[in-house]
């Protein structure tokens, strides 16, 4: 993936969804998105408007990456899938002050 700001910039959202799995992201160019290992083994979760598409492991649940609602063209990376990645040189990390849209509950 192509990460605009780096993967320096890790941060979690506020929204009901991400406060629950608490991972931190980071923001890449969904156009750039490639899964390298795996991809025959994610599920895709949606609700509300569907417009936002989570994918998570089909084995361990791990919530690899999402393409957000708010902007489509991003799409946040769960920091611990990129490898080489050292997340905990990222705490603390900033919490994107995301609200619920409507709909999605």
């Amino acid at each position: 993936a192509e990460f605009p700001q780096g993967i320096t910039g890790a941060k979690r959202c506020t929204c009901s969804f991400c406060r629950r799995r608490q991972a931190g992201n980071v923001t890449a160019l969904s156009s750039s998105v490639r899964v390298l290992q795996g991809a025959d083994n994610l599920s895709l979760y949606q609700w509300g408007t569907k417009t936002a598409r989570h994918y998570f492991c089909s084995t361990c649940g791990i919530y690899t990456h999402h393409q957000r609602r708010s902007d489509p063209a991003e799409t946040g990376v769960n920091l611990g899938c990129i490898e080489g990645a050292e997340v905990w040189r990222a705490e603390p990390m900033r919490w994107s002050e995301n609200h619920d849209f409507p709909g999605d509950d």
